[in-house]
C-alpha cells in the first residue's frame, strides 16, 4: 500500500512541477516602470524596464523597484506552488483519507 502511495506521490510531484513550469506570474511596480515574470516554480523568466517611466540615472530607485517586483512575484509563485501541492495531496490520499492532506499545509 505505502509503496503504491509513494510511487504515486513521485508521479504527482513530477506532474505538478511540469504544470507549474507552464504557469506565468507577473508583477508590475512603479506605475509600469518594472515588470517581472516568473514561472510557478519560482524561476524568473523575464524582466522588463520601461525607460519612459523611470529615470535610468537613478539606479537606487531602479534597484528598489526590481527588488519589490521580484519579491512579490516570487511570493505569488510560492502561493501557486502551495496550492498545487495541496491539490496533489488530495489526489494522492487513498479514498477516505483525503482530509489528511490538510495536515501538510495551509
Amino acid at each position: 500500500m505505502f509503496g503504491d502511495l509513494l510511487g504515486n506521490m513521485e508521479q504527482q510531484q513530477a506532474a505538478m512541477r511540469e504544470k507549474l513550469d507552464t504557469v506565468e506570474l507577473n508583477e508590475v511596480v512603479g506605475d509600469g516602470a518594472v515588470k517581472v515574470t516568473a514561472s510557478g516554480n519560482g524561476e524568473i523568466l523575464n524582466v522588463t524596464i520601461d525607460k519612459e517611466k523611470i529615470d535610468l540615472t537613478d539606479m537606487e530607485e531602479l534597484e528598489d523597484l526590481l527588488l519589490i517586483a521580484i519579491n512579490r512575484v516570487l511570493e505569488k509563485s510560492d502561493a501557486a506552488e502551495a496550492a498545487a501541492t495541496q491539490e496533489s495531496l488530495k489526489n494522492i490520499m487513498p479514498p477516505g483519507m483525503g482530509g489528511l492532506g490538510s495536515l501538510f499545509g495551509k
